[in-house]
Protein backbone atom coordinates (compact mmCIF):
# COMPACT_ATOMS: atom_id res chain seq x y z
CA UNK A 1 0.00 0.00 0.00
CA UNK A 2 0.98 3.55 -0.81
CA UNK A 3 0.38 5.71 1.94
CA UNK A 4 1.10 9.99 1.93
CA UNK A 5 0.46 12.56 4.14
CA UNK A 6 -1.65 16.02 3.25
CA UNK A 7 -1.49 17.57 6.81
CA UNK A 8 -0.76 16.75 10.50
CA UNK A 9 -1.04 19.45 12.38
CA UNK A 10 -3.47 19.82 14.97
CA UNK A 11 -6.38 21.80 16.43
CA UNK A 12 -5.80 24.89 13.51
CA UNK A 13 -3.82 25.04 10.53
CA UNK A 14 -0.65 27.21 10.70
CA UNK A 15 1.64 29.16 8.35
CA UNK A 16 4.85 30.50 8.25
CA UNK A 17 8.63 30.43 7.68
CA UNK A 18 8.87 27.91 10.91
CA UNK A 19 6.38 25.67 9.53
CA UNK A 20 7.72 24.90 6.20
CA UNK A 21 9.53 21.44 6.58
CA UNK A 22 6.31 19.80 8.40
CA UNK A 23 3.37 22.19 6.82
CA UNK A 24 0.87 23.87 8.68
CA UNK A 25 -2.32 22.08 7.02
CA UNK A 26 -4.28 20.02 9.44
CA UNK A 27 -5.37 16.11 9.20
CA UNK A 28 -5.67 14.41 5.80
CA UNK A 29 -4.08 11.14 5.07
CA UNK A 30 -4.19 9.49 1.12
CA UNK A 31 -3.82 5.60 0.65
CA UNK A 32 -3.56 3.61 -2.36
CA UNK A 33 -4.59 0.17 -2.00
CA UNK A 34 -2.66 -2.38 -4.51
CA UNK A 35 -6.10 -2.48 -6.76
CA UNK A 36 -5.75 1.14 -6.92
CA UNK A 37 -8.50 2.25 -4.35
CA UNK A 38 -7.87 5.73 -3.01
CA UNK A 39 -8.72 5.73 1.03
CA UNK A 40 -9.06 9.20 2.54
CA UNK A 41 -8.03 9.60 6.19
CA UNK A 42 -10.22 12.84 7.97
CA UNK A 43 -11.10 16.02 5.88
CA UNK A 44 -8.45 18.37 7.84
CA UNK A 45 -7.24 21.68 5.88
CA UNK A 46 -4.95 19.14 4.20
CA UNK A 47 -7.84 17.40 1.68
CA UNK A 48 -8.08 21.02 0.07
CA UNK A 49 -5.09 20.00 -1.89
CA UNK A 50 -5.64 16.45 -2.14
CA UNK A 51 -8.86 16.99 -4.11
CA UNK A 52 -7.01 19.68 -6.66
CA UNK A 53 -4.63 16.97 -7.43
CA UNK A 54 -7.37 13.94 -7.49
CA UNK A 55 -9.46 16.07 -9.89
CA UNK A 56 -5.89 16.96 -12.28
CA UNK A 57 -5.67 12.77 -12.07
CA UNK A 58 -9.30 12.01 -12.65
CA UNK A 59 -9.71 9.98 -10.21
CA UNK A 60 -13.43 9.63 -9.39
CA UNK A 61 -14.11 7.00 -7.01
CA UNK A 62 -12.75 7.42 -3.14
CA UNK A 63 -13.55 6.57 0.43
CA UNK A 64 -12.95 8.90 3.37
CA UNK A 65 -13.02 7.79 6.39
CA UNK A 66 -13.84 9.95 9.71
CA UNK A 67 -11.63 9.34 12.52
CA UNK A 68 -13.84 11.80 14.89
CA UNK A 69 -15.95 14.80 14.49
CA UNK A 70 -13.81 17.58 15.82
CA UNK A 71 -13.61 20.84 13.34
CA UNK A 72 -9.74 20.38 13.01
CA UNK A 73 -11.05 16.80 11.03
CA UNK A 74 -13.94 18.27 9.40
CA UNK A 75 -13.04 21.84 8.19
CA UNK A 76 -11.36 20.92 5.02
CA UNK A 77 -14.34 18.74 3.57
CA UNK A 78 -16.66 21.87 1.67
CA UNK A 79 -13.61 22.94 0.05
CA UNK A 80 -12.99 19.30 -1.18
CA UNK A 81 -12.76 19.68 -5.30
CA UNK A 82 -14.26 16.02 -5.90
CA UNK A 83 -17.36 17.30 -4.36
CA UNK A 84 -18.25 19.81 -7.12
CA UNK A 85 -17.12 17.52 -9.88
CA UNK A 86 -19.57 15.35 -11.83
CA UNK A 87 -19.05 11.85 -12.11
CA UNK A 88 -17.76 11.38 -8.55
CA UNK A 89 -18.36 8.87 -6.26
CA UNK A 90 -17.56 8.94 -2.79
CA UNK A 91 -18.78 6.81 0.31
CA UNK A 92 -17.98 8.55 3.48
CA UNK A 93 -16.98 6.65 6.82
CA UNK A 94 -17.70 7.67 9.96
CA UNK A 95 -19.04 6.52 13.60
CA UNK A 96 -22.27 8.51 14.03
CA UNK A 97 -21.61 9.76 17.65
CA UNK A 98 -25.22 9.38 18.73
CA UNK A 99 -27.04 10.69 15.47
CA UNK A 100 -28.36 8.64 13.09
CA UNK A 101 -25.92 8.86 10.56
CA UNK A 102 -22.55 11.03 9.99
CA UNK A 103 -24.05 12.56 7.45
CA UNK A 104 -25.85 14.43 10.06
CA UNK A 105 -22.60 16.04 11.01
CA UNK A 106 -21.50 16.82 7.94
CA UNK A 107 -24.55 18.55 7.12
CA UNK A 108 -24.52 20.01 10.11
CA UNK A 109 -21.11 21.75 9.01
CA UNK A 110 -22.17 22.43 5.39
CA UNK A 111 -25.03 24.60 6.16
CA UNK A 112 -26.35 28.28 7.26
CA UNK A 113 -24.55 30.19 9.27
CA UNK A 114 -21.70 27.93 9.08
CA UNK A 115 -21.38 27.52 4.97
CA UNK A 116 -23.20 28.85 2.14
CA UNK A 117 -23.40 25.19 0.09
CA UNK A 118 -25.72 22.64 1.75
CA UNK A 119 -25.16 18.85 0.62
CA UNK A 120 -28.36 18.96 -1.34
CA UNK A 121 -27.30 22.48 -2.97
CA UNK A 122 -26.86 21.79 -7.00
CA UNK A 123 -23.50 22.66 -7.15
CA UNK A 124 -22.39 19.36 -5.51
CA UNK A 125 -21.84 17.50 -8.43
CA UNK A 126 -20.39 14.16 -6.32
CA UNK A 127 -22.62 10.85 -5.45
CA UNK A 128 -22.63 10.90 -1.53
CA UNK A 129 -22.73 7.76 0.32
CA UNK A 130 -22.64 7.69 4.37
CA UNK A 131 -21.89 4.54 5.70
CA UNK A 132 -21.61 3.94 9.55
CA UNK A 133 -18.93 1.93 11.01
CA UNK A 134 -18.70 0.71 14.44
CA UNK A 135 -15.78 -2.07 15.35
CA UNK A 136 -16.49 -4.67 12.50
CA UNK A 137 -13.88 -4.73 10.49
CA UNK A 138 -14.66 -3.87 6.58
CA UNK A 139 -12.87 -4.15 3.13
CA UNK A 140 -12.04 -1.63 0.78
CA UNK A 141 -10.20 -2.14 -2.46
CA UNK A 142 -9.23 -5.51 -1.18
CA UNK A 143 -7.88 -3.78 2.15
CA UNK A 144 -8.48 -5.45 5.13
CA UNK A 145 -9.60 -2.45 7.62
CA UNK A 146 -10.05 -2.69 11.61
CA UNK A 147 -11.42 -0.16 13.22
CA UNK A 148 -10.45 0.45 17.15
CA UNK A 149 -12.21 2.90 19.84
CA UNK A 150 -9.89 6.06 20.49
CA UNK A 151 -9.20 7.06 24.05
CA UNK A 152 -10.85 10.72 23.10
CA UNK A 153 -12.87 13.30 24.86
CA UNK A 154 -16.69 13.88 24.30
CA UNK A 155 -17.68 10.34 22.76
CA UNK A 156 -14.21 9.09 21.54
CA UNK A 157 -13.87 8.50 17.94
CA UNK A 158 -11.90 5.36 15.67
CA UNK A 159 -8.45 4.50 14.64
CA UNK A 160 -7.50 1.92 11.90
CA UNK A 161 -5.74 -1.01 11.53
CA UNK A 162 -5.27 -1.55 7.47
CA UNK A 163 -3.64 -5.01 6.29
CA UNK A 164 -3.05 -5.81 2.50
CA UNK A 165 -0.62 -8.59 1.16
CA UNK A 166 0.61 -9.45 4.74
CA UNK A 167 1.94 -5.70 5.45
CA UNK A 168 -0.06 -3.52 7.92
CA UNK A 169 -0.13 0.60 8.64
CA UNK A 170 -1.67 1.73 12.26
CA UNK A 171 -3.53 5.11 12.13
CA UNK A 172 -4.43 6.71 15.74
CA UNK A 173 -4.73 9.84 16.13
CA UNK A 174 -6.66 11.94 18.81
CA UNK A 175 -5.37 8.76 21.24
CA UNK A 176 -4.62 9.71 24.77
CA UNK A 177 -2.34 7.25 26.14
CA UNK A 178 -2.38 8.01 29.83
CA UNK A 179 -5.88 8.95 30.28
CA UNK A 180 -8.49 6.48 29.66
CA UNK A 181 -11.69 8.67 28.44
CA UNK A 182 -15.07 7.25 27.78
CA UNK A 183 -15.04 4.08 25.57
CA UNK A 184 -11.39 4.13 25.57
CA UNK A 185 -8.96 1.37 25.76
CA UNK A 186 -6.04 0.76 27.80
CA UNK A 187 -2.25 0.95 27.01
CA UNK A 188 -1.93 -2.71 26.54
CA UNK A 189 -5.02 -3.31 24.36
CA UNK A 190 -3.67 -0.60 22.19
CA UNK A 191 -0.32 -2.46 22.15
CA UNK A 192 -2.12 -5.67 20.88
CA UNK A 193 -3.92 -3.46 18.12
CA UNK A 194 -0.65 -2.12 17.12
CA UNK A 195 1.35 -5.54 17.36
CA UNK A 196 3.90 -6.24 14.79
CA UNK A 197 2.86 -3.21 12.31
CA UNK A 198 4.76 -2.18 9.18
CA UNK A 199 4.18 1.18 10.25
CA UNK A 200 2.35 2.77 12.98
CA UNK A 201 1.32 6.73 12.98
CA UNK A 202 0.07 8.14 16.49
CA UNK A 203 -1.06 11.07 18.33
CA UNK A 204 2.32 13.00 19.28
CA UNK A 205 0.72 16.25 20.23
CA UNK A 206 2.62 17.20 23.46
CA UNK A 207 5.93 17.31 25.32
CA UNK A 208 6.26 16.87 28.77
CA UNK A 209 5.45 20.76 29.86
CA UNK A 210 2.49 20.85 27.35
CA UNK A 211 1.08 17.62 28.91
CA UNK A 212 1.07 18.85 32.27
CA UNK A 213 -1.26 21.35 31.84
CA UNK A 214 -3.03 19.18 29.38
CA UNK A 215 -3.48 15.91 30.60
CA UNK A 216 -7.35 14.62 30.05
CA UNK A 217 -7.51 16.62 26.54
CA UNK A 218 -7.50 13.58 24.29
CA UNK A 219 -3.73 13.79 22.69
CA UNK A 220 -0.65 11.77 23.79
CA UNK A 221 2.62 13.00 25.26
CA UNK A 222 5.38 11.63 22.91
CA UNK A 223 7.08 9.80 25.09
CA UNK A 224 4.31 7.88 25.52
CA UNK A 225 3.61 7.45 21.79
CA UNK A 226 7.40 6.18 21.52
CA UNK A 227 6.66 3.20 24.57
CA UNK A 228 3.64 1.97 22.05
CA UNK A 229 5.46 1.23 19.66
CA UNK A 230 8.45 -0.09 21.19
CA UNK A 231 5.69 -2.48 23.39
CA UNK A 232 3.92 -2.87 19.80
CA UNK A 233 7.41 -4.08 17.94
CA UNK A 234 6.10 -1.67 15.19
CA UNK A 235 8.96 -1.54 12.66
CA UNK A 236 8.41 2.72 11.71
CA UNK A 237 7.12 4.77 14.21
CA UNK A 238 5.53 8.47 12.67
CA UNK A 239 4.60 11.36 14.85
CA UNK A 240 1.51 12.97 14.44
CA UNK A 241 -1.12 15.89 15.02
CA UNK A 242 2.07 17.83 15.65
CA UNK A 243 1.06 21.11 17.89
CA UNK A 244 0.23 23.96 15.90
CA UNK A 245 2.88 25.84 18.09
CA UNK A 246 5.86 23.61 17.68
CA UNK A 247 8.23 24.66 15.03
CA UNK A 248 10.03 22.73 12.75
CA UNK A 249 13.48 22.43 14.88
CA UNK A 250 11.13 21.69 18.04
CA UNK A 251 9.91 19.00 16.24
CA UNK A 252 13.40 17.90 15.28
CA UNK A 253 13.87 18.03 18.28
CA UNK A 254 11.20 16.10 19.67
CA UNK A 255 12.64 12.99 17.04
CA UNK A 256 16.17 13.28 17.99
CA UNK A 257 15.20 12.60 21.80
CA UNK A 258 12.35 9.80 20.70
CA UNK A 259 15.18 8.25 18.85
CA UNK A 260 17.83 8.37 22.20
CA UNK A 261 15.15 6.54 24.01
CA UNK A 262 14.87 3.74 20.69
CA UNK A 263 18.46 3.86 21.08
CA UNK A 264 18.58 3.24 24.60
CA UNK A 265 16.25 0.27 24.35
CA UNK A 266 18.05 -1.18 21.86
CA UNK A 267 15.46 -1.30 19.16
CA UNK A 268 15.31 -1.02 15.37
CA UNK A 269 12.27 0.73 15.21
CA UNK A 270 12.70 3.68 13.50
CA UNK A 271 11.05 6.83 13.96
CA UNK A 272 9.97 10.40 12.62
CA UNK A 273 7.75 13.09 12.34
CA UNK A 274 4.85 12.87 10.03
CA UNK A 275 4.70 16.02 7.61
CA UNK A 276 3.26 17.30 4.87
CA UNK A 277 5.85 15.84 2.82
CA UNK A 278 5.75 12.47 3.80
CA UNK A 279 5.57 9.47 1.80
CA UNK A 280 5.69 5.65 2.01
CA UNK A 281 5.10 2.59 0.21
CA UNK A 282 4.85 -1.00 2.36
Amino acid sequence: MFIRCWGSRGSIAVSGRQYVKYGGDTACMEIRSRTGAVIIIDAGTGIRCLGRHLVKNAIKSLDILFTHAHVDHLMGFPFFAPLYTAGTVMRIHGYPYGKKSFRDIIDGLMRCPYFPVTLTHHSIKAKLRFVNIDRKPFSIGGMRITPVPLSHPRLGGRGYRFEENGKSFVFLTDNELDFIHDKGLRFDEYVEFCRGADLLIHDAEYDLRDYKNNRGWGHSLFTDTVKLGLAAGVKRLGLYHLNNRRTDRQVDAMVKQARVIIAEEHSEMKCLAVGSAFQIEI
